[in-house]
Parts: C-alpha cells; sequence; structure tokens
C-alpha cells in the first residue's frame, strides 16, 4: 500500500491497542438487537482513541461528503447512536453534561447480554464447510 502524503488524519490510528475484552467485543459484534449499521459505529468507537484525541458525536456526525466517501450520512450516523444509547452500549461522558459536542463513552457490559443467533439446526464447523 503506498504512503500517502498530506496532512495527517483527524483522528489519527491509536498508538495502543483497545483495552476492551475481546469476548465481549465478540459478543457485542454479533448482538442481534443491534443493526448492522449500530455494530460498525459501535466497531469504530471501540477500536480505541489516543487521550485527547477521541472525536466527539457531533464532529463524526458532521463530517462533510467529501471527508465521508463512502460512510453514511449524519441521518443514518445519529440512528445508530441513537440505537447504541438505548442498548446501552454508549453513555455519556460525565464530563460533558450540555450534549453539545457529547463525548460518548463505549461500555461493553449489555454484551453480557446479547442476543445472538442460535444453532436451532445444531450444525457443527464441517458441515458449514469451515
Amino acid at each position: 500500500m503506498a504512503a500517502t502524503t498530506g496532512p495527517a488524519p483527524r483522528w489519527p490510528i491509536p498508538t495502543n491497542p483497545p483495552v476492551h475484552d475481546p469476548i465481549l467485543f465478540a459478543q457485542a459484534m454479533r448482538d442481534m438487537r443491534l443493526t448492522w449499521r449500530a455494530r460498525g459505529v459501535l466497531a469504530e468507537l471501540a477500536t480505541g482513541y489516543d487521550d485527547g484525541q477521541e472525536p466527539t458525536i457531533s464532529a463524526l456526525a458532521g463530517l462533510a461528503r467529501r471527508d465521508r466517501s463512502a460512510a453514511e450520512g449524519r441521518e443514518a450516523f445519529t440512528k445508530a447512536v441513537k440505537e447504541l444509547r438505548h442498548v446501552g452500549y454508549l453513555v455519556p461522558d460525565a464530563s460533558t453534561s450540555t450534549g453539545v459536542g457529547e463525548r460518548l463513552l463505549v461500555d461493553l457490559a449489555p454484551a453480557k447480554d446479547a442476543h445472538l443467533v442460535l444453532d436451532r439446526w445444531d450444525h457443527s464447523a464441517a458441515e458449514e464447510g469451515r
């Protein structure tokens, strides 16, 4: 992959890995209470940001069309955030109470109660071709 030149990314790749429990993260990514869109937003926010680099929800929702390329628009993003807040995966940061430019923190605790797709037919990995 060729290196790009130009300005640095607005929200750079973190230098430290996320601190979330990988099992809870996997369960969250398979939680059928969430739409695919909400799972994508949760994955983005759970990947971790270095201190001081975290985007606010307003900043992510307000990305200009030219900046977000194929990413969905403001309305779709806002719906996904509301969904994640409703289930409990995103909680307001206590240090921001106004709601304007609000920073939401990822909480994977709801993944303990994730609604996972059950194997109703007792398929094995070999039967599935894996």
